[in-house]
């Protein structure tokens, strides 16, 4: 099991330090843990409010609109439940020693790209082409 790594409170990852040092693992695994307890909590409320919201409302317009803000409310906690699975896949990276590297190049992603989005697999340029190739075939 490895030492505790001390984290200040108001560090940043830095270009002029090693890239994905100890110090910057420990950061990105501190954010990604805390955005997936974010989601769970948030899953969570969705789910007592969905249970708490079950009434008659006789109002057929009214009716339709509570429908609709439910599915809206079910949609955006399935996008959310696939993002969890995208955070644990980051977290699995960081105990492999692969978080921070692009999947395609191998290079490593930028620590703006990083902190911006924790749980990028692939540099901004990879990903830029990879959108410009989809692109291209969804126009065939």
């Amino acid at each position: 099991m490895k030492a505790e790594i001390f984290l200040p409170d108001d560090y940043r990852p830095a270009e002029d330090e090693p890239f994905m040092n100890d110090r910057q693992l420990e950061y990105f695994r501190r954010k990604l843990v805390a955005w997936k307890e974010d989601i769970m909590s948030d899953g969570k409320d969705t789910i007592e409010h969905l249970q708490d919201g079950t009434r008659n409302i006789p109002d057929v317009a009214d009716r339709a609109s509570e429908e609709t803000d439910r599915a809206l409310e079910l949609r955006t906690r399935d996008r959310q439940r696939k993002l969890v699975g995208k955070i644990d896949q980051a977290l699995r990276r960081i105990e492999e020693g692969e978080f921070g590297y692009c999947s395609v190049t191998g290079e490593p992603i930028s620590l703006k790209r990083l902190d911006a989005r924790p749980i990028a697999t692939m540099s901004l340029e990879a990903q830029e082409q990879h959108e410009r190739r989809e692109k291209v075939h969804r126009d065939d």
